[in-house]
């Protein structure tokens, strides 16, 4: 699920005519630079929220994504959950996902797996690897995070890492929900995860299936509760990654010495 419902207020006034997620980064949509990688990993769809200005998404992606010079790759469908058509507003992270959930686990069995990112986000050496998938799946863990090291903006962070087994050829660790005075380090989620479809049920999520009504609700207070059960785990993720929130960081990502053409 691509999330791409939000205002953009601190974009303005860039997005009072554009939603962030269709600015662009060196030539291209930030929405874009996901669906390329989502549609290299063979994703089998993609599920875009919508809210503000949500009529410009659809015109401008399609029904299919394929990358420009995969031509013998499947196209990866599109699928739009409306919000701001069907409610007038966007509904807020977990609002969203549970708004969107009929559209994401529609025949994936009976507790599907998917990824999450925000469309606002630029993390081209992200991979969506079906290793982190299948690592996940076989896990009892309700979500999968990725954090990074705290970007300038968030100095203090939101979630802390804890390192569980380190005995294996693999270190399992766990999101922690360590308080806003510990001392303890908290890094920055990155917005991109894997979940499964039951952290958007009771005893975790109280809005009826598929919210109907239309429900807001964020997403951490869902994580928190189940980090407080041992329920999330999470990896550090050290790639480019900006959180695209003013007009500042665009600029600045336009105009880095970083930027790889090869992303492309």
């Amino acid at each position: 699920m691509l999330l791409a419902a939000g205002r953009g207020e601190r974009m303005r006034p860039l997005t009072d005519t554009c939603p962030k997620p269709l600015l662009e980064v060196q030539g291209k949509a930030l929405a874009l630079w996901h669906l390329d990688a989502l549609a290299r990993a063979g994703v089998a769809r993609t599920v875009i929220n919508t809210a503000w200005l949500g009529g410009q998404f659809a015109p401008r992606l399609g029904a299919q994504y394929e990358p420009k010079g995969a031509a013998a790759q499947v196209p990866m469908p599109l699928a739009y959950s409306h919000e701001g058509q069907d409610f007038g507003q966007a509904l807020e992270t977990a609002g969203g996902i549970a708004r969107a959930l009929p559209l994401l686990c529609e025949g994936l069995g009976t507790d599907p797996i998917f990824w999450v990112l925000a469309g606002d986000v630029y993390a081209p050496e992200f991979a969506f690897d079906a290793q982190s998938v299948a690592s996940f799946s076989a896990s009892d863990k309700l979500a999968h995070i990725w954090l990074v090291p705290n970007p300038p903006h968030n100095p203090q962070g939101d979630f802390g890492l804890g390192l569980v087994d380190a005995s294996g050829p693999q270190a399992s660790a766990l999101a922690l929900n360590v308080p806003a005075d510990s001392l303890e380090p908290r890094y920055t989620y990155s917005t991109i995860g894997l979940y499964r479809c039951t952290l958007f049920a009771p005893p975790w999520c109280s809005i009826a299936p598929g919210n109907p009504q239309g429900a807001k609700a964020p997403l951490a207070p869902l994580l928190r509760a189940a980090m407080d059960q041992g329920r999330v785990s999470a990896s550090l993720y050290t790639g480019l990654w900006t959180d695209v929130g003013t007009p500042e960081r665009l600029h600045a990502l336009n105009h880095s010495s970083t930027f790889k053409p090869s992303h492309l």
